[in-house]
């Protein structure tokens, strides 16, 4: 995990309730925590390629705070709706903890762009919305693989193996 990330993680840790989001399920077995700072990770990774100036601290703010919704979406309480919902609860939730900056504001509200009709205004909040899609099929790839070598390693028979399989994944 780069320095930045972390000196923000600790920060957001002593300042509020990010710890919370460890308690939460995003996708499969992913904790929101885990899967804000993967979204931080590849954000990072993102504008480091980019030829243009990009804040770096509301990046990766913003990128740790995207999910701060602190509520399970999968427990049937009428949150079907979650996808589009769940970014104005993450900012107010993270509006009650911290002080935030309008470009950390946006990489939240927006980043579930198109699902949610109004676009990014913001080059971070572009970079933390397109790292929050990949992250997101990464991970379903990677449920994907592991029920597919399932299914190989039962059937002996096959000539492909797991690792190659990941491998053709990547």
């Amino acid at each position: 995990m780069t320095y930045i990330i972390q000196k923000k993680l600790r920060y957001l840790e002593n300042c509020g309730r990010i710890n919370e989001t460890k308690n939460y399920i995003q996708h499969g077995s992913i904790s929101v925590y885990t899967h804000c700072v993967n979204v931080a990770r590849m954000s990072v990774k993102i504008a480091k390629c980019l030829p243009i100036q990009v804040n770096m601290d509301a990046l990766v703010i913003g990128a740790l705070l995207h999910d701060y919704f602190l509520y399970d979406w999968h427990d049937g309480e009428g949150r079907h709706l979650h996808g589009f919902t769940h970014p104005e609860c993450a900012y107010k939730n993270a509006e009650k903890d911290y002080t935030l900056s309008p470009r950390v504001k946006n990489i939240i509200v927006r980043h579930m762009f198109p699902l949610t009709p109004i676009p990014p205004t913001c080059t971070e909040a572009w970079i933390v919305c397109i790292a929050e899609k990949r992250r997101c099929l990464i991970g379903k790839l990677e449920f994907l693989a592991f029920f597919i070598g399932i299914i190989l390693i039962l059937d002996k028979k096959s000539k492909i193996t797991t690792s190659s399989l990941w491998k053709s994944l990547k």
